[in-house]
């Protein structure tokens, strides 16, 4: 035969498949997932089994873990020592345990995730509570198995006496299944337990009267009842486990927080340091010193805040930021008949009350044999008592032992146990007290076997049986709830105060889109004007706010985008600085532009609406509320049409009237009632009709008929009618004109098209910027007041290949745009 003829042709796919189906069947049912009967994991059945068996018990000395970890590794489990050892090591952590199986001597790691000392330095032995769950196991309570050489058998389960699976909890991850079991306090188990057995048919909110919810060893403070009963229900759920905190008062009027339990499974000197983290980088005002100062008497984490700081607003920050409160979500697997399976509640405890049948069932008819054996043999040594000297006589008479065995059979009718019984007979026996004992030994036995066949054919007896013995466990190990329990969820907001020192700054924005904040400390020293703010030639200040650094902007972009940027992000610079460009702050494409920035203190303000105007005659008004975001990328702010852009956008008190001008010079009055709220994504409603050829070029917000409307064309023509010649029509007419162009051969041009418009009641200085980039600052009273339909004049001087571009306000802290 040849070498390839030794081989059978196979697909990968199969192969594959199939080896990975039995490392996935091994690794759920053999590594990652609890029995549902004792709650352990194979490696952790086998450590205790392996103590116990070695006779490493707590009534005896601390033995070294080496050679625990040996006797595992020989006997039972043939994977890395390390494996095994973690295993212990968990087991003897009382951060982790809500009732430690194994007692360890030594170091065995701390809550700061310290590891363990080497198995050769450490010592154990079994705890007292992990006898119980090895309780009985010599009575043929549970079934055996080969290990894996063959050499040797090893427990299926542990008899298991308490609910361990509930009481311990577990966590696991196996291929396709993972297990998220929290500890619970063994009082409340044992009685939902005990309520069980009375009450096969027991709701799940009548459970929950008993079991309040997981009991974690590190105490704190649960919250989400919802979560624990959606758990409990289907076996997933989720929960936030919250550290305990108190806030103390020290001299001087400051604080301190002191936390004294953390949440589940959180390692306490990350905890710490996250917290220094957050006062060493300043993203909270107010922490002084964060210490560790836990120690014989507990755990005890200190954060010092300083003189008149917001100790809760602090505390809501840590809570959210930090590990001091954390998600923990139920995923309570469990294997089942050799079958992985989500429980709830009630189906763990049934399953472990048919469990504890089977065992006491189990116990109880090993039990019975014995005690039958012992009562036949018991009988016959009365029997014998009570014929002695024909007894001795046979015995006498026999050659050897087998033929005085036989003869004891033959000639008085016992069995042959009871011979052999008899022939061991010790002579001190004969005495009459002895005697006496054996027959009261009898009468016991009986009384036993009576009630253990009482067990056996009663259910009723069977259960009183198990919670008898529950009982004991409950009354002897049982302690007090360590985690308290909260119904609601409390939501966690954190003032932007607590976060931000609140000081009232200055932010510009220029034409070219440079953005800075500025103290208004820089702005004095470099002598309190606009005039000398930093820009790059060429450029202007086209906003000046004067806002503080808890306030919240919103910039609109001209493609119909907002970004929601708080003023403590805008980074710092001098007041003779030229800042930073905005796509450096918000993620703002650079084909858009920043068109309108609204500053707000408060988004919930009543009767407050943002009024959208775009180039082609749209408006929009949405209330201001709709805009509060926590996201800092683009948001859609409206709807645009295809080539439209926003021109404007405006805050409203929903009780003015909007005024729009075009670049062909007309213009419409409407109140803003006309145009109803609508929502953040909208597109809005006509505000004019416009020819192909027009578009928006100005858009204000006026009331009552004070104050005059200037426009003012490309070539520096400009003119101010008042506002009382603009009647107030319906939304979506062709409106009125504002201004006359000038057309003919022989007549000097005042202009092709307007440029922009604005309503004024006072002086006030206009910033024109020309297509060459020139900038050129005039007062609006240079601005004749003509008719509503006339020429204008010339405001300044153009020249012939230049054109005006844009017109603004000029930015002072009076007025901002």
């Amino acid at each position: 035969m040849s070498m390839l003829e030794q081989f059978l042709p196979a697909y990968l796919e199969e192969v594959v498949g199939d080896r990975f189906g039995r490392y996935s069947k091994y690794i759920i049912q053999d590594r990652a997932i609890p029995d549902v009967r004792d709650g352990l994991k194979p490696v952790q059945r086998r450590i205790l089994y392996a103590m116990y068996d070695a006779g490493n018990t707590p009534d005896k000395g601390y033995r070294k873990s080496a050679k625990t970890v040996g006797d595992v590794m020989g006997n039972y489990h043939p994977h890395g020592d390390s494996s095994i050892y973690e295993g212990m090591v968990r087991m003897a952590q009382p951060w982790k345990m809500a009732h430690m199986l194994i007692d360890g001597h030594g170091n065995w790691g701390s809550l700061d995730d310290d590891p363990a000392a080497a198995m050769r330095y450490t010592e154990a032995r079994l705890s007292p509570i992990a006898m119980e769950l090895l309780r009985d196991i010599e009575k043929r309570t549970v079934l055996f198995k080969d290990n894996f050489d063959n050499t040797t058998k090893e427990p299926v389960v542990l008899p298991a006496r308490y609910p361990n699976l509930l009481v311990n909890g577990v966590s696991g991850i196996s291929s396709g299944f993972a297990t998220e079991i929290p500890p619970h306090n063994l009082k409340e188990i044992i009685d939902a337990c005990i309520a069980v057995m009375n009450n096969p048919d027991i709701e799940l909110e009548q459970l929950m009267t008993i079991v309040k919810g997981p009991d974690f060893p590190t105490g704190g403070l649960i919250m989400g009842e919802d979560g624990i009963r959606e758990a409990y229900q289907n076996g997933k759920g989720r929960i936030y486990h919250r550290a305990k905190t108190e806030i103390e008062d020290l001299k001087g009027g400051r604080q301190q927080l002191v936390i004294t339990e953390i949440p589940f499974q959180v390692v306490k000197s990350r905890l710490v340091t996250s917290m220094e983290n957050i006062r060493l980088e300043k993203k909270v005002e107010g922490i002084a010193e964060v210490r560790d100062e836990s120690g014989r008497n507990g755990l005890r984490i200190v954060v010092e805040l300083k003189k008149e700081a917001d100790a809760q607003g602090i505390l809501a920050y840590l809570l959210k930021k930090t590990d001091l409160q954390v998600a923990y979500s139920f995923n309570m697997v469990a294997i089942v008949n050799k079958t992985p399976q989500q429980l709830g509640l009630k189906a763990m405890l049934t399953a472990y009350i048919v469990h504890q049948k089977e065992v006491v069932t189990n116990r109880s008819q090993y039990e019975l044999e014995k005690a039958e054996d012992r009562a036949h043999v018991l009988e016959g040594l009365a029997k014998a008592l009570n014929i002695l000297d024909e007894v001795i006589a046979a015995i006498k008479a026999s050659k050897n032992r087998q033929d005085a065995q036989n003869n004891l059979v033959a000639k008085f009718g016992f069995s042959e146990r009871q011979a052999d019984a008899i022939l061991t007979l010790q002579l001190y026996r004969l005495t009459n007290l002895e005697i006496t004992s054996i027959e009261k030994e009898l009468k016991d036995i009986q009384k036993k076997i009576a009630y253990l066949r009482s067990i056996l054919s009663s259910e009723k007896k069977l259960i009183g049986v198990i919670q008898e013995e529950l009982t004991e466990i409950r009354d002897k190990y049982g302690i007090d709830r360590r985690s308290d329990i909260k119904g609601e969820v409390e939501e966690l907001k954190v003032n932007l105060e607590v976060i931000v020192a609140a000081e009232d700054v200055f932010v510009t924005l220029s034409k070219d889109g440079y953005i800075k904040r500025t103290s208004k400390l820089s702005f004095t020293r470099s002598g309190g004007e606009l005039g000398n703010a930093g820009v790059k030639d060429g450029d202007v200040i086209r906003t000046l706010l004067d806002v503080n650094t808890i306030d919240q902007l919103l910039l609109f972009t001209r493609k119909g985008q907002y970004y929601q940027l708080p003023v403590h992000l805008i980074p710092e610079f001098k007041w003779k600085d030229t800042g930073t460009a905005v796509v450096n702050v918000v993620p703002m494409p650079k084909d858009d532009s920043i068109i309108s920035v609204i500053p707000v203190k408060d988004f919930e303000i009543p009767n407050r609406s943002l009024v959208f105007v775009t180039k082609r005659g749209q408006v929009k008004r949405t209330e201001l509320k709709d805009y509060k975001s926590s996201r800092s990328t683009a948001i859609a702010a409206v709807k645009l049409a295809e080539g439209d852009d926003v021109l404007r956008v405006l805050t409203s008190d929903n009780a003015k009237e909007l005024l729009l001008i075009t670049k062909n010079g007309m213009s419409i009055r409407f109140a803003e009632s006309e145009v109803n709220a609508m929502g953040r994504v909208a597109a809005g409603v006509r505000g004019i009709v416009l020819k192909d050829d027009d578009e928006i070029v100005a858009a204000d917000l006026v009331s009552g008929d004070e104050g005059e409307v200037l426009v003012l064309t490309d070539l520096g023509f400009g003119k101010r009618s008042l506002l009382l010649d603009y009647p107030i029509q319906g939304r979506g007419g062709k409106g009125v004109a504002t201004f006359e162009f000038k057309e003919g051969k022989r007549v000097r041009p005042n202009g092709d098209r307007l440029i922009g418009g604005l309503h004024c009641k006072e002086e006030r200085e206009m910033v024109l910027l020309t297509s060459s980039g020139a900038s050129i600052t005039v007062s609006t009273e240079k601005a004749p007041i003509e008719d509503r339909k006339s020429t204008g004049r010339a405001v300044t001087p153009v020249d012939k290949k230049d054109s005006l571009t844009t017109v603004f306000i000029r930015a002072d802290l009076l007025q901002q745009d």
